[in-house]
């Protein structure tokens, strides 16, 4: 018996269309049809409303292939949208509330940089409109980025940022008589933040500690170091995020609730609230820091714990002075390379090597899914290290292979060592 259809066919005056459905949007595919009237948005969540709209793009495909006369309808052609004019409609898109699908405010910043420097390239080549931005063009855009020196992820970045601008320009009707474009991208592999070792961070701390100009650093460094925490979220940390007795820290996105001019809303990256423990080390810390005001981190001057202030700092004070204590092979990842994000990598990789269940990580650092955290997982997984050593692939193993050795267990055979470790995660 033939399975059912699970979209229903349309039989229109020129061409049978598939009436599917995308997310929440409805299109029609016409691909089956000789001469194949192609795949199209009908830019409507509504299913009537698909329906109403389907005889006219039947009309319009057959007058574009010529199997039937141009109407005086279709000869008024759409006045083009402009570069800037696109630019300012997807950016207000973008800005919309975030319980309807708007995104945060950084990654609107991103967006504005990709249009930043692909619009004056258009424009270079001739292009003032997005009716005329084509995959061709965006190759050559690709080309100019690596010409000038961009890496393989932001080109991948960017271009996937145009062609989602295109595509939402097209459904929401802004652009007309322009199809998506088609343009496949090769996921590029990116490298990793410089995972500092343990000696590198205790000579961190004791080198703040030293300096009474820098001991608030020394504070923020074994508080990332700790957690896992990115800057952002140290630097909003509130005591009423921690619990001293209870010994968590529970960070809450906030974006849901009303805006209040006595308070900032926080904002977390994966919008997920999350609750973990305080390393001792970490404790001791909060235990001796003095209560100022909500916040629990402060700057040189004591003020608001700003991020791009720590960072300035943490390369000035720390990382250029221990440099030729921790010196860098030329033409390899170093301690020289080591930035505030190096401390995330840091926490997970001590860890995973520490035999701290992965998803458990995850949820401390707030990931429901995570490259680097299955990196270093990978890197430590010294289970899958020891099976493989036992493998005798050449036979060579007593004159047994690996699975006869282990079939081939007497009763006087010793067992197998166990391994206990520590509940506890210990940090270097």
């Amino acid at each position: 018996m033939p399975k059912p259809r699970k979209n229903d066919v349309i039989h229109c005056a020129n061409f049978n269309w598939r009436l599917t459905r995308r997310g929440n949007t409805w299109y029609a595919d016409g691909r089956s049809n000789s001469p194949p009237a192609g795949r199209h948005s009908l830019g409507t969540k509504d299913r009537e409303e698909a329906l109403k709209l389907l005889p006219e793009l039947d009309r319009v495909r057959a007058e574009e292939l010529g199997l039937i006369p141009r109407t005086a309808k279709s000869d008024c052609v759409a006045p083009p949208l402009s570069l800037e004019q696109g630019r300012q409609l997807y950016e207000k898109h973008l800005a919309r509330p975030r319980v309807t699908g708007g995104v945060r405010e950084s990654t609107r910043k991103r967006y504005r940089t990709v249009f930043d420097k692909f619009i004056p390239f258009a424009k270079s080549k001739g292009v003032t409109d997005w009716n005329r931005v084509t995959g061709e063009l965006l190759r050559d855009y690709a080309r100019h980025l690596e010409d000038k020196g961009y890496a393989n992820k932001t080109l991948v970045n960017e271009l996937t940022t145009l062609k989602q601008a295109i595509k939402w320009l097209i459904e929401s009707r802004h652009l007309e008589g322009v199809q998506p474009i088609e343009l496949k991208l090769r996921k590029a592999e990116s490298v990793p933040a410089y995972c500092y070792r343990a000696a590198e961070v205790t000579a961190m701390v004791d080198h703040c500690s030293a300096n009474a100009d820098v001991h608030w650093l020394a504070n923020v460094i074994t508080a990332l170091a700790c957690t896992g925490l990115r800057i952002s979220e140290l630097s909003s940390l509130r005591w009423g995020d921690v619990d001293l007795e209870s010994g968590r820290i529970t960070l809450t996105d906030e974006t849901g609730l009303s805006p209040s001019n006595a308070r900032q809303r926080r904002e977390l990256k994966s919008g997920r609230s999350r609750s973990f423990p305080i390393h001792p080390d970490l404790q001791a810390v909060l235990q001796r820091l003095p209560r100022v005001d909500a916040f629990v981190f402060h700057g040189p001057r004591g003020g608001r714990l700003k991020p791009d202030t720590v960072r300035r700092s943490f390369v000035r004070e720390v990382i250029k002075p221990l440099s030729a204590m921790f010196p860098t092979p030329d033409g390899e990842r170093g301690f020289k390379d080591g930035r505030l994000h190096s401390f995330r990598h840091y926490f997970c990789s001590t860890c995973a090597n520490s035999g701290v269940p992965e998803r458990m990580v995850m949820d401390w650092l707030g990931h429901a899914d995570s490259e680097m955290i299955r990196h270093y997982y990978h890197l430590h997984d010294e289970e899958a290290q020891r099976r493989m050593v036992s493998l005798d692939f050449l036979g060579r193993a007593n004159g047994r292979s690996a699975g006869g050795a282990e079939n081939n267990q007497g009763e006087d055979a010793e067992p197998p060592a166990t391994e206990t470790r520590d509940a506890r995660p210990t940090f270097d």
